[in-house]
């Protein structure tokens, strides 16, 4: 006999669940990892696999799984590290595509994944990440060529890069598809332009950009048709350089970072109606900048 499946019984949709935030730099790169149960709670430190590293990006695929990917070691590189199901990160990967550091990545059509922008340049790049964790051969750049960049997914399918900088620091926005595809420029939002923010997806359908360079906390949601609000004031330390990733399926965590104080290793955590909390008591985890994020699981 086959069970019995109560009617208007839903299994929950895979992926976002847990989160996972890795490498990252301050005295030194490295590549430690911390991960996100689906409370929010950042584990400590597990030992680093793969190329200690900084200015990287990350995103989910495959449903459950993530990839981190890029950065600077020195100079930059353009390796990538698969993450499983369980929050286990592989050894090196060899690179495709051009080595840039200080870019961005965010997941798309449900099961893929697209890194893009970042420097030397700087360049608007882009690489697809197929449902099976292989990254693509450089896609030609669409939109304003610049770095520091953040990227989140909205509406179910769609993604969004937003910010960073161009010779100053802008607040131009690219929609990319549920195939990929990245749009031209979109109209300046009326957030604050800055760079080396950080973004990640909450509520199941929308988006959040936060914090950033020079060291501000405003955040900017963004709805699930990909319009980025205006300002909403910020909560927590301000700082740039850090890292998001949504969790619990549609709630999101900003973490680690600097400031004109130093590194830290403080969080804050989004509510399901884009929220930000004040920030939570320092984690285990080793404080530091230029880090990635992504959910998994």
């Amino acid at each position: 006999m086959f069970p019995i499946i109560p009617a208007n019984s839903a299994t929950a949709a895979s992926g976002n669940d847990e989160g996972i935030f890795g490498f990252g730099n301050w005295s030194g790169a490295v590549s430690m990892t911390n991960l996100v149960s689906n409370a929010g709670v950042v584990s400590s430190d597990v030992t680093g696999v793969g190329t200690v590293r900084g200015g990287l990006a990350a995103c989910e695929y495959g449903g459950d799984k993530a990839i981190f990917g890029f950065g600077h070691d020195g100079s930059a590189v353009s390796m990538t590290n698969l993450v499983s199901n369980a929050g286990v990160v592989s050894s090196d990967v060899t690179g495709v595509g051009t080595a840039r550091n200080n870019l961005a990545a965010c997941s798309f059509g449900d099961d893929k994944g697209i890194f893009g922008f970042g420097e030397p340049g700087p360049t608007a790049v882009t690489n697809l990440v197929s449902n099976a964790g292989v990254v693509a051969t450089d896609t030609t750049g669409v939109g304003t060529s610049r770095y520091g960049v953040a990227a989140c997914e909205f509406g179910g399918d769609k993604a969004i890069f937003g910010f960073g900088k161009a010779g100053g620091n802008t607040a131009v926005t690219n929609l990319v598809s549920n195939a990929g595809v990245v749009a031209s420029d979109q109209a300046t939002v009326t957030g604050t332009a800055r760079r080396y923010l950080a973004a990640c997806g909450y509520g199941d359908d929308k988006g959040i950009f936060g914090y950033g360079s020079s060291y501000v906390s405003m955040t900017n949601l963004v709805s699930n048709a990909g319009v980025v609000s205006s300002d909403v004031t910020g909560v927590g330390t301000v700082r740039g350089y850090l890292a998001a990733t949504q969790y619990d399926q549609d709630k999101g965590i900003f973490g680690y970072g600097f400031n004109d104080s130093g590194v830290t290793a403080v969080t804050n955590l989004v509510s399901n109606a884009g929220v930000v909390a004040s920030d939570q008591a320092t984690v285990t985890g080793t404080t530091r900048s230029h880090l990635a994020a992504c959910s998994f699981n």
